[in-house]
């Protein structure tokens, strides 16, 4: 293993000599037997632009740099985050994608992939990114702070050096989703049998049929393949099929989920836990039954405005999402941190929910919206109106009202010395190579050049 890790440094450092030469693409740095290419970073600086402080060719590196050191290290704890974590985060940015593009061949267009193919390239970068936070998040859970800790350090803190609470919102939703006609449902399931006769009668693998057609980005190239899971991990629909499953040749009958159609075929079981591989087919949701679903909800809010009905019953008896519609249509913000509350940063609400915030941004504290369209949490085009419940304007924090947030902001300073000590013992014990020519910079963290 280290006479392989040796040549590979060396292949590496060779690229980085060849890279001198005016070539297409170079490594620009090794950490470990990872390299980091200019395409890589190029790629990020397109996409981020602005959002960058400082110079992009000395910050990206270094955050891939950082982010390879997380991943190693996620691989040696067993650290990773769930299919359903990545592919949340993926259909959001997907779909915010094609509404800046105008449609989706236009996506398709600009991008010069194909639809699956830049579902797998987001899957991939969410995938990093998500796993590097929890590695992050596993190294810096044993940091807690006590209330005499907050307040001690705060307490000599002047009024303008205070945290600054950006503006929040509490929202409350009440959703449609547009009917899918019969046919559809048919044609989806029709695709379904098809792929099920051709796994059974040999003559395409369940796994190609699963890379070729199969809607879900995060297992579809693996050959529909997902991580061993208990069954309350699962959507109930998917999970009830799936664990009625005994013969690993066999695929299931078609499961319904809340992220569509599915058929399943069963790898292994160990104890309470089972892998499969699955095909997920959505059903397309045409313009009428769109415009079907804004006729009705433009008459809900007619009512509601004329005080016929309120926004809590009327999410009551008529709301399709199940999230909002046993709290009074209240949406709720799951935190990274395990924090629930009902608030809203407007950056928060923009990165779940891009076409709500835009709406709620234009909205007065107790105004209901016009209907308009929205793609949920599962990657579904629903309908919506929205109600602004309340809104906190941007204020210093305080610690009557804010303590939750400066108490955060100490656990942050505290698990930053955690991390920093931690970057820094890696750098040593990492094999590190920077081209000379990417050299000239002020890191963050100090230690990567030798």
């Amino acid at each position: 293993m280290k006479r392989y890790t040796l040549c590979l440094f060396a292949v590496l450092c060779s690229l980085l000599s060849v890279a001198q030469k005016n070539v297409i693409d170079e490594v620009v740095w090794v950490v470990g037997d990872e390299a980091i290419l200019r395409s890589d970073i190029e790629r990020r600086r397109l996409e981020y632009g602005s959002q960058i402080k400082g110079n992009p060719y000395c910050v990206i590196p270094e955050q891939l740099a950082l982010q390879k050191l997380f991943l190693h290290q996620a691989v040696i704890d067993s650290v990773s985050v769930t299919d359903t974590e990545i592919n949340q985060y993926v259909e959001q940015d997907y779909n915010e994608k094609i509404m800046l593009a105008g449609s989706k061949e236009k996506l398709e267009e600009y991008m010069k992939m194909s639809s699956l193919q830049i579902r797998e390239e987001l899957y991939d970068q969410y995938k990093n990114e998500l796993t590097a936070r929890s590695m992050r998040e596993q190294l810096t859970k044993s940091v807690k702070v006590t209330p005499a800790e907050v307040r001690r350090y705060f307490k000599d803190i002047p009024e303008d050096s205070l945290p600054l609470i950006p503006t929040q919102v509490e929202v409350q939703l009440l959703v449609l989703e547009p009917r899918i006609p019969q046919s559809e449902i048919d044609r989806i399931k029709g695709l379904l049998r098809e792929y099920t006769e051709r796994v059974n009668n040999g003559s395409t693998s369940f796994a190609t049929l699963a890379r070729l057609y199969s809607e879900d980005p995060g297992s579809a190239r693996q050959g529909g393949e997902m991580p061993y899971m208990g069954k309350g991990e699962l959507d109930p629909g998917f999970a009830n099929v799936a664990f009625s499953l005994t013969d690993t040749k066999k695929v299931s009958k078609i499961a319904q989920s809340e992220f569509g159609f599915h058929i399943i075929q069963l790898i292994d079981k160990r104890g309470d836990k089972m892998k499969c591989r699955h095909i997920l087919k959505r059903p397309e949701v045409a313009q009428a039954d769109i415009d079907s679903a804004l006729v009705i909800l433009d008459s809900i809010t007619k009512d509601i405005r004329s005080e016929k009905i309120s926004f809590e019953d009327a999410v009551r008896y008529a709301s399709d999402d199940k999230d909002t519609r046993n709290n009074r249509g209240i949406l709720s913000n799951n935190k990274e941190t395990g924090e629930t509350t009902t608030r809203f940063e407007m950056s928060e609400l923009s990165a779940f929910y891009p076409e709500l915030a835009r709406v709620v941004e234009t909205l007065e504290v107790g105004e209901i919206s016009k209907p308009f369209t929205m793609i949920n949490l599962k990657g579904k085009t629903v309908c919506a109106i929205a109600r602004l419940k309340s809104r906190t304007l941007t204020h210093r924090a305080n610690i009557t009202e804010d303590f939750q947030v400066m108490k955060g902001v100490v656990e942050a300073k505290k698990g930053e010395e955690v991390i920093r000590k931690w970057i820094q013992d890696k750098q040593k014990s990492t094999y590190i190579r920077i081209n000379p020519d990417w050299r000239d910079c002020e890191f963050q963290y100090e230690g990567w050049i030798k």
